[in-house]
């Protein structure tokens, strides 16, 4: 592709792009199609010699975009969601066409130091005390990872990384059943074992953390011989949006000399609205919180902030200094592939600086702010029916809900068969979840062009299928 074919190219994926987008609305949220009808469609082996872009569009076109589910779907309910907003979309087109690799200073100073900048715009915007710092990760598992080891190494004296854990004390980190599944997988990623993961119980409207339990399950293990690391707490839980006491938690990691990482990675956008911000109270006392712009704040994915109040921490964690990954002449310089686990990096702070300055935060809170008055307006309308029920209220934009199955019917089986025919239908796209043990439907407004209408439409869809499957 020669610089002509590449601007004629350019300029046609802008262009469909932008009629996807707005297209959208006229497309079912997930398609219709069967496992493996699109990897049949493909050609078994590599072509030998060169295609024309023509073509290659073409079957693009043909092929894969039928087999999309659409997450900028206005009417996308499900999950939370992964937010692109246009501007984004356009600093990603510059961002794809420069094709940085950002692991050090030298290799890309601008891509660093307008990082350094917007972290620290997003600690402002959130209400979080000077002396956290960051860095953009690529997802919250990442930055999960990163606090797990990172709370590992400060147990283990520094030692993990030299020694190994064999021989060390059985390390134990707490949380409750509400965490991100990503939680399980650092646990096992960082050597420390699911069985020691250790699930406190949750109490009240919002599944906090039983705090007493909490501090009762350290001191047994420590009298045990086991060796508390660090406690992971949750704001907006994936399946209800489960959210701890963040002060209460806090005061008991302190008390015990705990690391704490608080997984805030959907629910932290809605706190540049500060009348939300009681939802995180206390969230000053983490060592480190995780939150995700490329979920509910518009920034396209990937874009996941860690914030951190002891930088070294995580640096002496993670960094690997060979020679060839210095940068001469310089001290005090931030190489951010030192504070996470790849070595290689996107310039990821390149469309969270377009996406604020081109909506400001006042325009992004009035989104934020619309999606929860929306979504509690749903929720109270559904517990008005008489089939209906709310099975957990609103967290913010996200509630979840049961339909009535006829007496002797299975409940379970029931909702799952209506969260099934929702989707088959393809107006709306939810999700089902599992509350006390029972089937429940998901359900979160919070997709960056979704309107009043759209969740109007939800309520008419979830209805009308709900009487035609009773």
């Amino acid at each position: 592709m020669d610089n002509e074919e590449f601007r004629d190219w350019s300029r046609r994926a802008a262009d469909w792009g932008v009629d996807y987008r707005a297209s959208l609305r006229d497309r079912p949220v997930r398609p219709a199609i069967a496992p493996g009808e699109i990897f049949r469609s493909i050609e078994a082996s590599p072509p030998e010699t060169a295609e024309p872009i023509e073509k290659i569009f073409a079957d693009f076109e043909e092929k894969i975009v039928p087999g999309m589910t659409h997450w900028q779907h206005p009417r996308f309910f499900a999950y939370f969601p992964a937010n692109a907003a246009p501007v984004s979309v356009v600093a990603e087109y510059l961002v794809s066409a420069m094709a940085a690799q950002c692991m050090l200073w030298q290799t890309s100073p601008a891509a660093t130091e307008l990082e350094m900048r917007i972290v620290d715009w997003m600690r402002q915007a959130l209400g979080l005390p000077e002396g956290f710092s960051g860095v953009i990760q690529d997802s919250a598992s990442s930055a999960t990872l990163a606090a797990v080891l990172t709370m590992r190494e400060r147990a283990l004296d520094w030692q993990g990384n030299k020694q190994g854990l064999a021989g060390q004390a059985k390390l134990r980190v707490y949380s409750s059943d509400q965490v991100h599944t990503s939680i399980d997988r650092a646990i096992w990623v960082s050597g420390i074992g699911e069985e020691n993961l250790v699930r406190i119980p949750v109490a009240g409207r919002f599944r906090a953390m039983d705090t007493a339990a909490l501090e009762a399950a350290i001191v047994a293990d420590r009298e045990a011989g086991l060796l508390p690391a660090g406690i992971i707490a949750c704001v907006g839980g994936t399946s209800t949006g489960g959210t701890d006491d963040i002060a209460a938690v806090a005061a008991v990691a302190k008390r015990h000399g705990l690391y704490l990482h608080v997984d805030a990675a959907w629910a932290g956008s809605a706190m540049i609205c500060q009348e939300y911000r009681h939802f995180w109270a206390g969230v000053e006392g983490a060592d480190s919180i995780v939150f995700n712009p490329h979920k509910w704040l518009g920034a396209q994915f990937d874009c996941s902030i860690q914030f951190v109040r002891q930088p070294e921490d995580l640096v002496r964690t993670l960094a690997i200094k060979p020679d060839y990954l210095k940068t001469r002449g310089h001290d005090g310089i931030i190489n951010y592939s030192e504070w996470s686990v790849p070595l290689g990096r996107r310039f990821r702070a390149l469309k969270l600086w377009f996406l604020l300055r081109a909506h400001g935060l006042e325009g992004l809170r009035k989104m934020i702010r619309n999606h929860v008055a929306w979504s509690e307006g749903l929720a109270e309308r559904l517990a008005k029916e008489a089939d209906f029920e709310l099975v957990t209220e609103p967290m913010l934009s996200l509630f979840s809900f049961r339909h009535r199955a006829a007496p002797g019917a299975d409940a379970d089986e029931h909702n799952l068969r209506l969260v099934d025919a929702i989707n088959t239908d393809g107006r709306i796209y939810l999700t089902q979840t599992r509350v006390d043990g029972r089937v429940a439907i998901r359900f979160q407004a919070g997709q960056f062009e979704s309107t009043a209408a759209d969740v109007d439409m939800a309520f008419d869809v979830v209805t009308e299928i709900a009487r035609h499957l009773a």
